[in-house]
């Protein structure tokens, strides 16, 4: 049986923006248009299932550019797993919904 833990869209979401190379808060949230209260959430819960992990940047760099430090954020192995079946799963979702959707015409 496959224990990879199920995602819904907006945590595939979140996922799939952090492997293209967006990885903290803000820059999430600017990609996605979700705002604070679905970002911050979706990322505690990804880290928690251990898909996504964190660390903090050097405080001097935040410093020299004068702004809050940025917690930035990596996929796990099985992050990237859990990423490339949730992608699979909901590109057969979309293509039985366009499916469907063509027929209706």
């Amino acid at each position: 049986m496959d224990d990879t833990p199920k995602l819904s869209y907006t945590s595939a979401l979140v996922l799939q923006t952090i492997s293209s190379g967006y990885s903290y808060g803000f820059d999430i949230m600017d990609v996605t248009g979700f705002p604070s209260g679905t970002v911050y959430p979706a990322l505690r819960r990804l880290e928690q299932l251990e898909l996504i992990k964190s660390s903090w940047e050097a405080e001097r760099a935040a410093f020299l550019e004068q702004r809050p430090a940025r917690k930035y954020y990596t996929l796990t192995r099985e992050g990237k797993e859990t990423l490339a079946k949730a992608i699979g799963r909901y590109t057969l979702f979309e293509q039985l919904v366009g499916s469907e959707k063509s027929k209706r015409r």
